[in-house]
């Protein structure tokens, strides 16, 4: 990493994000307990995503308009204070799937805004041609947490209660906080296209008319839309894939979430050490496949020793088909709709997927299975990707 700036941003995020994946472990874990009920787990799921599909666009032109930097050292703040808010309620007793459910909207009101300031301000750090580059070491310290953090996570839920895991993640976002203090700030571009002075629903609307007039960017929209939303289940639903349908514990679970980890480090390190004439939109098109193949492969099993190399699978391909899009959209679009382009993307990741992903991930599975439900997005998105692929044949080869 030769851009000190994004060094010091990298460390300290990567630290935060342990926490934050020890958060996550013990919230899926702790609906569980409380409710007994995977209808409540997905319900928790899409409540802290919720905030994400209503604010992101209007969060978006507020990126576009103010210092990027400032924005996502306020968001970490406020983020640190939910998961200070978590690990109250929790260890004073007075945690229920009401107050759960509150504390998943205030944190997800925070994301709606923190996510697209952070995407956005990669290109502040590294600038455009090592965008890509930085994107994937982006994606491998994120999932270094993700691996790192539920392992933790599940050894401190057996060692001393899962209140504990929010306690450790308040802390976390210090690393992150003194990371962003370290920045030293950008110089303004003089060649920088001012954002027009216009009302926030004037620049929304500019915003979306100009991902959608640009064919590649609306294929890319849509396809990342849709992988999200049909992906959601194997995330959304694990807790309860894991103690129902491979019969394992809390530290089982973090196991699981520990493997889709190192499989997403290993996607992120496999793109950034590749080389920069990687064909992206071939690989984006083979990694929608084969996320569908591991997917339907994973709805079946029942034995943790064959789940293990497939959550692997799971996490390498989910990484490599996030990264590839982002990646290429954030070398198509202007600094100007920059925010705006990257609030619509974490609409579509996080928003959507979440809301209506897990929601009605959660509705399936209770009147079926998981196995069911998972298997049955896997198919979805097999048909989809070979559908959407023969509409945008131009994705091929972006």
């Amino acid at each position: 990493m030769t851009h000190r700036n994004f060094r010091r941003f990298w460390i300290g995020q990567t630290a935060s994000l342990v926490g934050t994946w020890m958060q996550s472990m013990a919230v899926g874990w702790l609906a569980l307990t409380l409710s007994d009920s995977a209808f409540i787990v997905g319900l928790v799921v899409a409540c802290s995503a919720l905030p994400i599909l209503l604010f992101s666009l209007f969060a978006g032109v507020l990126v576009d308009r103010v210092d990027k930097l400032q924005l996502v050292a306020i968001a970490q703040s406020l983020l640190l204070l939910d998961a200070v808010l978590l690990w109250w309620f929790t260890w004073s007793g007075h945690m229920s799937i009401p107050w759960l459910i509150g504390l998943a909207l205030f944190g997800g009101t925070i994301s709606s805004v923190e996510i697209p300031a952070r995407q956005s301000l990669m290109v502040e750090l590294v600038g455009k041609e090592d965008l890509r580059d930085a994107i994937a070491l982006n994606s491998s310290g994120f999932n270094l947490a993700r691996i790192l953090g539920p392992a933790i996570g599940a050894a401190i839920v057996a060692r001393w209660g899962v209140a504990w895991c929010f306690a450790v993640n308040g802390f976390s976002f210090l690393a992150v906080l003194i990371g962003i203090g370290m920045i030293e700030r950008p110089v303004p571009d003089a060649d920088a296209v001012p954002l027009r002075r216009e009302s926030p629903l004037a620049s929304i609307r500019s915003g979306l008319r100009y991902v959608f007039d640009e064919p590649i960017l609306r294929a890319l929209v849509e396809l990342v839309a849709v992988f999200s939303v049909l992906g959601t289940p194997i995330l959304a639903l694990l807790p309860v894939m894991t103690r129902d349908q491979l019969h394992l514990g809390a530290g089982g679970y973090g196991l699981m979430l520990s493997a889709i980890g190192i499989g997403g480090l290993g996607g992120a390190l496999a793109l950034a050490s590749s080389s920069p004439r990687l064909p992206k939109g071939l690989v984006l098109v083979r990694g929608q496949y084969a996320t569908a193949v591991v997917m339907l492969l994973l709805s079946f099993t029942e034995r943790a020793v064959f789940a293990y190399p497939l959550f692997l699978a799971t996490g390498f391909f989910f990484i490599v088909n996030s990264a590839i899009g982002n990646t290429i959209m954030q070398s198509i679009v202007p600094d100007e709709y920059r925010g705006r382009l990257m609030a619509i993307y974490s609409l579509v990741v996080v928003g959507v997927p979440q809301v209506v992903g897990a929601f009605v991930a959660g509705a399936v599975a209770r009147l079926t299975s998981v196995g069911w439900t998972v298997g049955g997005s896997a198919v979805l998105m097999m048909l989809y990707s070979y559908w959407a692929f023969r509409r945008h044949p131009s994705v091929k080869t972006a």
